[in-house]
């Protein structure tokens, strides 16, 4: 528009830094939205980033050339001549090269921003701050050869080259990525050097508006993105000949933490050993191997080979064992000469070197790993390091890996005995049964999660009651399966109201069929009759029932022979049952219990006894059922010292009234 006015002598009414002030509010504009579209961006890809600064390099090239080639065509005709439409197509190229040089100074802060540092934004702060200030400096026209023009653009250029040697982004690139950044650097500064011989082809025709070479904005942008693109390409350059080194490190980390997470749940042991063979093959670029596990102990059988056939192992095996033993790589070899780490140098066979690992667990060797090359000492104390490292991290793991299946083994049979402990718990009476005549209480516990204890009642008449005490030999889950089978056969035998003998001939003949020839129980069994208070009872190999007379305040055992049930299994059984019959008055004491309690002992192995039994009962005596009970258990916790005995033991104390 102003061009227009002084070309037609038409009175433009604006003052002439309006343009240099547009120029700057579309810099700003510009600035604004990639400092937003890429400054913000969640992505690190550093290659994704340039890949995005050369694509819009690219078509700010294409556009420019296009513009270019229409001057070239048309370059002689007067309507191209024109100041007007040089202006037009100048300002277009003005908008795309701004454009480019923006994105690709936003791109370079996040580059160098990478694990930016107080005192680095605090250097790009200042930095950027004075490109800014740079913008109001340009709204006065200025040649690019004024003293200040060069002073300020010469502190900015300075500036940029000190913050240009924050490169730490290069280090976490691939080698696939670093030539592709080269690329794509080399491609910024082909632009970067077209634009810039675009800008001064312009600015030597007269006419120009606003000749973008004379902002110092402009130039300082340039400079630093060049700058930046020739350290970035020398240091990727240079780097180049380790990256495959620092890849290789990187990938040996992965493998170890492969290695040391190779047990989640649902993995296999089998997948540990895959992934030692897979990365000791990586890590030390071997040309064949294979690993052998023989573990009798866990019956584990498995070969693994790589690029071999499992029918060379046997040839090779035969050329190590005859082949010179090039070292022996345990330090201490003295110790451990059954299992040694070797690397030996082959002959007659299609690899010339091997590397050979015992693979131990818990100082036990399950199996073997072996590394080939086809060239001589192909393996290094480095590649040896290496492969020791992973060979023990296995081990580790694969011991983690049974210890973890132990685990829940031993804890999903706590949960199955947790559950037998319940159940079993409903085998045994909730509450015996109290009434006028007489109070019961009764007190158990399993030195296991299950045990072998059984008590039980059962009222036959308004009058009478039976009444039930057992043991099963031995202990645990088996002991509980025949408890069980116990009040099977109380619960259907007693109500045929049998008297005492006849019951444990019964109950003899039941338990001769079904329980194992090393197995059998001892019982107690009581008819009391309240009416009569009389007490019918018979003893089949079980501990003597202590008995408490009020009266003459003394205790005192029953002891009429009997034999364990299932211990005779024949018709003879019968000789063996002696009927007992006694009466009783109120606050007599009748105590029942399992020899759990008589033989437990303290730490001098001393049992408690029978003796010591007695003497508690007569002590508390006088009290209620649970009284007595509790007395009895504190005796007997003070005797052994402890709160856990080593075999179950019950107690079912009848007090009568």
């Amino acid at each position: 528009m102003a061009l227009f006015s002084a070309e037609n002598n038409i009175e433009f009414g604006l003052p002439g830094f309006v343009a240099n002030m547009l120029l700057t509010f579309f810099v700003i504009s510009v600035l604004t939205f990639y400092r937003y579209n890429i400054g913000k961006a969640e992505s690190v890809n550093f290659v994704e980033m340039l890949w995005r600064v050369f694509v819009f390099g690219l078509i700010a090239t294409l556009v420019t050339l296009a513009i270019e080639f229409f001057f070239t065509i048309f370059g002689e005709h007067k309507f191209v001549q024109n100041a007007l439409i040089v202006n037009f197509f100048y300002h277009i190229i003005l908008g795309l090269i701004i454009g480019f040089l923006i994105s690709t100074f936003v791109v370079w802060k996040r580059l160098i921003l990478y694990q930016k540092s107080k005192s680095l934004i605090a250097a790009w702060h200042v930095f950027e701050y004075a490109l800014m200030a740079t913008l109001v400096y340009d709204l006065f026209s200025h040649d690019y050869r004024d003293t200040s023009f060069l002073v300020v653009y010469s502190i900015l250029a300075l500036m940029g080259l000190l913050l240009s040697f924050n490169l730490k982004w290069i280090a976490y690139l691939n080698f696939k990525q670093k030539w592709r950044s080269i690329l794509f650097i080399l491609l910024v500064v082909i632009y970067i050097w077209y634009f810039f011989k675009t800008l001064m082809s312009y600015s030597e025709q007269a006419g120009l508006v606003r000749d973008l070479l004379d902002s110092v904005y402009v130039l300082s942008v340039i400079t630093f993105i060049v700058i930046y693109a020739l350290i970035s390409f020398l240091v990727i350059l240079f780097n180049l000949p380790t990256t495959s080194v620092f890849e290789r490190k990187i990938k040996e980390a992965v493998n170890f933490q492969r290695l040391s997470q190779s047990i989640p749940a649902g993995e296999s042991e089998e997948r540990v050993y895959e992934i030692l063979l897979d990365s000791s093959v990586s890590a030390v670029f071997s040309d064949a191997a294979w690993l052998e596990i023989h573990d009798e102990e866990e019956a584990v059988q498995l070969t693994l080979t790589y690029n071999l056939e499992k029918g060379d192992i046997h040839e090779i095996d035969k050329a190590l064992k005859s082949s010179r033993v090039k070292k022996i790589l345990n330090a201490d070899f003295e110790k451990k000469s059954d299992h040694p780490k070797l690397s030996a140098n082959l002959k007659n066979v299609a690899f010339r070197s091997v590397l050979h690992f015992p693979v131990m667990v818990k100082n036990r060797k399950i199996g073997s790993l072996a590394l080939l090359k086809q060239v001589d000492d192909g393996f290094n104390s480095e590649m040896v390091d290496i492969i020791d490292t992973f060979v023990n991290q296995a081990s580790i793991s694969i011991e983690n890996f049974r210890l973890l299946n132990e685990a829940i083994v031993t804890e999903r049979y706590k949960e199955e005995l947790e559950i037998a402990n319940r159940v079993q718990s409903k085998l045994l009476p909730d509450t015996l049964e109290s009434n006028d005549a007489y109070a019961i209480h009764a007190f158990t516990v399993a030195a296991d999660e299950v045990g072998g204890d059984y008590y039980d009642y059962y009222r036959l008449d308004d009058h009478r009651t039976a009444l039930i005490i057992g043991d099963v030999s031995g202990k645990g889950t088996s002991a509980a399966f025949n408890m069980a089978q116990m009040k099977g056969i109380f619960q259907s035998l007693v109500q045929l109201d049998l008297d005492p003998k006849d019951f444990l001939i019964h109950a003899n003949n039941a338990l001769s069929r079904c329980l194992e020839t090393t197995s059998f129980i001892t019982v107690s069994y009581f008819v009391i009759d309240s009416q009569r208070k009389k007490i019918d009872f018979a003893r089949a190999g079980h501990c003597p029932s202590l008995f408490y007379n009020a009266e003459i305040k003394t205790a005192d055992y029953f002891k009429n022979k009997g034999l364990g049930l299932g211990i005779l299994r024949n018709s003879n059984f019968h000789k063996y049952v002696q009927v007992n019959e006694f009466g009783y008055q109120a606050d007599d004491v009748l105590v029942m219990y399992t020899d759990g309690v008589t033989e437990a002992c303290n730490a001098n192995k001393e049992q408690f006894g029978t003796d010591r039994l007695l003497s508690a009962l007569t002590k508390y005596a006088d009290q209620p059922p649970e009284a007595i009970q509790q007395g009895i258990i504190d005796e007997l916790y003070g005797f052994c010292g402890k709160r856990s005995l080593d075999d179950d033991y019950t107690l079912v104390i009848l007090k009568f009234y």
